[in-house]
């Protein structure tokens, strides 16, 4: 028992590191702790062995998979009603573009280039399109961007080029059956439920020393992830759907969001994001330099000549670099299509080990870039 304890606490000491560095040289934390999980992979073998991290042990899975669902689930929270129906129009082209134009180029790329067969090649497809709601919502929540109008468009756009993602996936490869019917209706009716009941709820037990409504909340996104993982889904979606429902009431409940932060970003997206950079492997990664930049660059160059000439005439240079370069980042769930394809046979572990340093990468660059030469300082809250 004592290697679990030492080893909670080295991966809390490489959280701690990586605050620090964010906080000294005003970068995205998330970004710096996936860094700081590439390299804290190699010094973890010298403390613990072979098994280094361990990033596939089964309370730093669930630890990382919690981190993600909370981060979708507050993001989701974020999306006002008022501000969906103001900005859907646009952030909903934008999604979809995002999504379907890297997608188009990746798969063929994948199939005319490298000469992968059409099912690897379309999951490639897939995986590099998605955007990583968990990047994007922590760097806007960072910069306070996430309050904005403009913050609440991108996360909007997010969740269409997501559910594109999840669609097109269940489209190709799992064919929607009885049981994807059961979590539909399961996310219907406890929308629909928690919509009527939340309120009621926070108003009558919230801000009591049990913390009432955060257990509250874990209970039916637990029940739900469950369903979702069960019927060939992922955890995140039903997350992000209902934290769209309880908008009006969670996320205005600002005590309430700020402990849900204090123990997601405190505690839960450390193991999230340390845990997808130690899944980089350098030495195999040196050994796949041309096929990961060429991938790398086709998904960059796609998603920019989809998203930048939409924006710039109305949104300006700036803005529009911004939204593409954020539009841009994958993680979540493009490696979770990823560990799908491979645990199905659709791909090989060698192409798995390409496509996973590629994704990492679209969660480092594009936001590193972004937010050094691109940021909207104009539309920054006053008090950041």
């Amino acid at each position: 028992m004592e290697h679990t304890w030492f080893l909670a606490c080295f991966w809390m000491g490489l959280a701690l590191v990586a605050s620090f560095l964010a906080v000294k040289f005003r970068i995205s934390a998330a970004l710096i702790e996936i860094i700081i999980g590439i390299f804290g992979q190699y010094l973890a073998f010298i403390f613990f062995g072979k098994t280094g991290l361990n990033p596939k042990e089964g309370w730093i899975s669930f630890l990382a998979g919690l981190g993600a669902i909370m981060l979708t689930f507050m993001a989701g929270s974020e999306l006002e009603p008022s501000s969906f129906r103001k900005q859907w129009k646009e952030s909903t082209l934008i999604g979809l573009i995002t999504f379907f134009v890297p997608f188009l180029c990746c798969a063929l790329f994948a199939h005319f280039f490298f000469h992968w067969d059409w099912k690897a090649s379309l999951l490639a497809g897939i995986a590099l399109s998605a955007t990583s709601v968990a990047v994007m919502y922590t760097v806007l929540l960072e910069f306070g961007l996430n309050k904005t109008s403009y913050g609440k468009g991108l996360l909007v756009a997010c969740f269409i080029n997501d559910l594109s993602s999840v669609l097109m996936l269940g489209f190709l490869f799992a064919p929607f059956g009885w049981k994807t019917a059961i979590l539909t209706i399961s996310i219907l009716i406890c929308s629909i439920g928690l919509a009527k009941l939340t309120p009621y709820f926070l108003k009558k037990y919230g801000n009591k020393p049990s913390e009432l409504e955060t257990k509250y909340l874990l209970f039916f996104l637990f029940g739900l992830g469950g369903i979702a993982v069960w019927a060939g889904s992922e955890a995140v979606l039903p997350a992000y759907l209902v934290g769209m429902v309880l908008a009006k009431s969670v996320g205005q409940n600002h005590d309430l969001v700020k402990r849900l932060r204090t123990i997601t970003l405190g505690i839960l997206t450390p193991f999230y994001f340390i845990r997808a950079g130690s899944f980089v492997d350098l030495s195999s990664l040196m050994k796949s330099l041309i096929p990961f930049f060429f991938f790398f660059a086709i998904q960059q160059l796609a998603k920019f000549s989809g998203t930048f000439p939409l924006l710039v005439k109305r949104k300006g240079v700036q803005q529009a670099a911004y939204t593409t370069l954020l539009m841009s980042t994958g993680l979540t769930f493009n490696v979770i299509c990823c560990l799908y394809g491979l645990s199905h046979g659709i791909i090989t572990q060698s192409q798995y080990s390409v496509l996973i340093p590629v994704i990492i990468s679209t969660a480092i660059f594009p936001t590193l870039i972004a937010n050094r030469f691109f940021l909207p300082k104009q539309l920054l809250p006053k008090s950041t």
